[in-house]
């Protein structure tokens, strides 16, 4: 009897105990759907709660509100409202976006075309542009084979066909070449490599190296504008102000020269392994958007000395707060937009291209023109995050549609970069002490890079080859370069219409000579006494905008070529690679 009891005892607690697990077994909002078996109760406590923020959101969420097996129409409309943008009406938005983008690209480009009118639009187009973009591209791309033949990267062969066709004799092709059309394609061209940069960010090694990234991006920039500054000041006499406009024009490192060839030393795993070309790449950006934002508020107190000084001051972190918010915003949009799980990799690759255009073509539109490629580059990082997370690698359809479009776009780059640089331009007076100003400036460079990025796990060769790669300069100096001389020889004409510089000195000027002034939006009209100086202060401006352009010619000159061969044969050298970790993720994505 006291068996059967027994007996009876232990199979009542072995039913309970199942009862117990089955219970378990089921989630724990009260929903039908069990929870993973394998989850150990260490596991489940450790497990960490979702955030305010997912709680907040929660209740908009489509995850969260499955349809029922026969869903009614009030059903489907609800969960059709749902976050994220899904099913019929995510396709929607999605092509509503991208007609916007192409719209307001439109706008930021060609401007009164792009907005609805009748009235007629004169268009001035340099003759030839078409032709010259042609065979600029195809020369170009044979210029970067012949010299790809001999170890040396193919874009100083594109750099050197774009010199040539400029600017050798009884040739005429570059110079049918529309100014308006070659920046619009620099920056096309430009947007797209800064989009294959930012997809091929490594999340990690970013997180791991961000001080080291900030200071690759401040240290040698300021110090390279500090010393070109001091000595462009001594040693070819310009005043102070012009001098740091100068610093900030050559300590901007070239995102079209660095991130090519360091997109090509990583797909073969040099420096992969460490982060390097993230670390590269990373500061890059930012290091554009300190010198072009430095230069652009010091050329606003030159030329517009009235101008309220906490504006001129806060545009840099104007700047920088709106490229990292529009990059945010458009790359979480690039990760939604078209709807998953099959999106549609043409609209994808419009959304991201678009808002990379629109990102560089609208901010100069709004002046803020420094926030730019910081804003392509962040759109681009986060779409890659979210991306992969959507069950996309890093070789995905987007990441290789942009990098056969830089087959194209390279040539007509680097081709376009050679034919901004006019050698008959160049001041021989300025050349001789130019290139010492340079070799102090970019001496100083490299030392404060190896030294900013001595705090770190990086061994010497791997510190040398970082400064090495922090020497390319062409894109920025291209763009901005010519600037300051533009906007003097404008003011120049604003108040002295005709009057030619050459012929004006100070004691050349008759005292009786009438000279006109705009004060206060009001034409006064005066001796030399008063306008005189004016005058010679305006054609001196010219001078130095002249002196400002000829070191920037300079610099591509010298270091575009230079830096490149340095990334490229140096990488190998100097760099480890990792072979396992790029085996294993191409073995993952396949």
């Amino acid at each position: 009897m006291g068996d059967s009891r027994d007996a009876d005892v232990a199979e009542m607690k072995e039913k309970m105990n199942e009862n117990i697990k089955d219970d378990n077994s089921m989630a724990r909002d009260g929903s039908t759907q069990p929870l993973a078996t394998h989850e150990s109760p260490s596991n489940s406590k450790d497990k960490p709660s979702p955030s305010k923020l997912q709680s907040c959101i929660s209740p908009l969420l489509a995850s969260q509100h499955p349809l029922p097996p026969s869903p009614s129409l009030t059903n489907r409309i609800f969960h059709s409202i749902l976050l994220p943008p899904h099913g019929m009406l995510g396709t929607i938005l999605t092509y509503m976006l991208v007609v916007l983008t192409i719209w307001l690209t439109c706008y930021s480009v060609f401007g009164q075309i792009a907005l609805p009118g009748a009235e007629p639009i004169t268009i001035t187009v340099q003759g030839g542009t078409v032709f010259a973009l042609l065979v600029l591209v195809v020369v170009a791309w044979i210029g970067g084979w012949v010299v790809q033949l001999v170890h040396l990267p193919p874009l100083l062969g594109m750099l050197l066909v774009g010199i040539m066709l400029k600017n050798v004799p009884y040739i005429s092709v570059a110079k049918g070449l529309d100014p308006a059309w070659s920046a619009a394609l620099r920056s096309t061209a430009l947007a797209v490599i800064l989009l294959r940069a930012g997809l091929g960010l490594d999340p990690a090694a970013l997180r791991q190296l961000s001080a080291m990234v900030f200071r690759l991006a401040f240290l040698p920039c300021l110090a390279e504008t500090c010393v070109v500054a001091v000595t462009s000041h001594y040693l070819i006499q310009l005043p102070w102000i012009w001098g740091f406009m100068l610093g900030f024009v050559l300590a901007a490192v070239s995102p079209a020269v660095v991130v090519p060839c360091l997109l090509a030393l990583q797909e073969k795993g040099w420096g992969v392994a460490k982060g390097i070309p993230t670390l590269v790449i990373a500061a890059a950006s930012v290091d554009d958007v300190l010198a072009i934002s430095s230069f652009t508020i010091i050329l606003g107190i030159t030329f517009n000395p009235s101008a309220d000084l906490a504006s001129v001051l806060l545009q840099g972190p104007l700047e920088a707060f709106v490229g990292v918010v529009f990059g945010l915003i458009w790359g979480v949009l690039a990760v939604f937009l078209p709807p998953s799980p099959n999106p549609s990799t043409l609209l994808r690759l419009l959304v991201l291209v678009g808002g990379a255009l629109l990102a560089l073509f609208g901010s100069d539109v709004v002046g803020l023109p420094g926030s730019g490629a910081l804003a392509v580059l962040v759109m681009a990082f986060v779409s890659g995050l979210g991306w992969r997370r959507q069950g996309w690698g890093d070789n995905n359809p987007v990441t290789t549609a942009l990098a056969s479009a830089w087959v194209l776009l390279q040539p007509l780059l680097f081709g376009l970069i050679g034919t901004e640089i006019q050698v008959a331009a160049l001041d021989i007076g300025t050349v001789g002490w130019g290139v010492v100003v340079l070799c102090c400036g970019l001496t100083v460079r490299m030392v404060v890079s190896y030294t900013a990025v001595m705090f770190g796990d990086l061994t010497l060769r791997e510190r040398v080859f970082v400064s090495l790669a922090w020497l390319p300069k062409a894109t920025v100096q291209a763009a901005i370069g010519p600037l300051a001389l533009d906007k003097a020889k404008q003011a120049l004409v604003d108040r002295f219409p005709g009057q030619d510089c050459s012929l004006v000195m100070a004691s050349d000027l008759p005292g009786d000579t009438l000279v006109s002034d705009m004060v206060n939006g009001t034409i006064v009209q005066g001796n030399s006494e008063h306008g005189g100086d004016l005058l010679v202060n305006l054609c001196n401006m010219v001078t130095y905008g002249d002196k400002v352009l000829t070191i920037a010619v300079l610099v591509i000159l010298i270091t575009a070529p230079i830096g490149a061969i340095a990334i490229m044969t140096g990488g190998p050298k100097l760099l480890q690679r990792d072979l396992e970790g790029k085996e294993k993720t191409e073995g993952e994505q396949a």
